[in-house]
């Protein structure tokens, strides 16, 4: 599954998926990693996808159709500087 992805890409399914619209409840987070669910999470920045993927549960983010820039983001350079 991709680190991140455009909604609406056929790279990835949602059916059998938690998609969440940010990190915050982290209860959920868990009780879906512990459930074997795959966690998708909606971002619209790059502190937001930095945010979902700092999260182990998280398996992948979704981005807005039009935010492909956050689809080329420098992962390492977002986290480390």
């Amino acid at each position: 599954m991709p680190e991140i992805v455009a909604e609406g890409d056929k790279a990835i399914t949602l059916e059998k998926a938690l998609v969440l619209d940010d990190v915050s409840d982290l209860d959920r987070l868990q009780k879906a990693h512990d459930e074997g669910t795959p966690v998708v999470v909606r971002a619209d920045s790059p502190a937001a996808v930095k945010a979902a993927l700092a999260r182990p549960e998280v398996a992948c983010v979704l981005v807005p159709k039009d935010r492909q820039d956050l689809l080329e983001l420098d992962l390492t350079k977002l986290t480390y500087g």
